[in-house]
């Protein structure tokens, strides 16, 4: 299977919450790194996680474009967007483009991991501005205490 069937059956499986179906995407041991809810491990992670989505959210529409990869990782651009059943929101059309990256074993997904932009998923739900920025603020201390972002970050300061 190439890369743009991957793609197109992990979205395929994502609108119709079919959490199984999502996982035989992955690995077993697969990761879906979630922008909006985290990471995600295996088989119950993937269905909790769809699970989620469709309590939070209904008609999904999920696209991809422009999928590139070589065996053993491949990159899409992508449309997402939905119906939002948030209290602030409910029934609002919410739509925001991204970029999928995925890690292949096998054929399969052994990690996903997309970029989005969180502040315009929630801004278009009618979030306060404080809960906005307390999501992006949490986020962007995940990114800073992650070890891989050491060399763009000024060294602690001594005491």
């Amino acid at each position: 299977m190439d890369c743009r069937e991957l793609f197109d059956r992990l979205a395929a499986a994502a609108v119709a919450g079919d959490g199984d179906a999502l996982a035989d995407c992955f690995t077993d041991d697969g990761v879906y790194e979630d922008y909006f809810f985290g990471p995600l491990t295996g088989r119950q992670g993937m269905r909790d996680m769809l699970g989620h989505f469709h309590a939070t959210a209904d008609n999904f529409r999920w696209e991809f474009f422009d999928a590139v990869g070589d065996g053993q990782r491949a990159y899409a651009r992508y449309r997402f967007s939905y119906d939002s059943k948030a209290p602030e929101a409910p029934g609002v059309r919410v739509a925001f483009d991204g970029m999928s990256c995925i890690e292949l074993e096998d054929g399969r997904i052994a990690r996903y991991r997309e970029v989005f932009d969180r502040g315009m998923a929630l801004v278009q739900q009618n979030f306060a501005p404080e809960r906005i920025a307390k999501v992006l603020r949490k986020h962007a201390a995940a990114l800073k205490a992650d070890p891989a972002w050491a060399d763009h970050l000024p060294p602690p300061a001594a005491h």
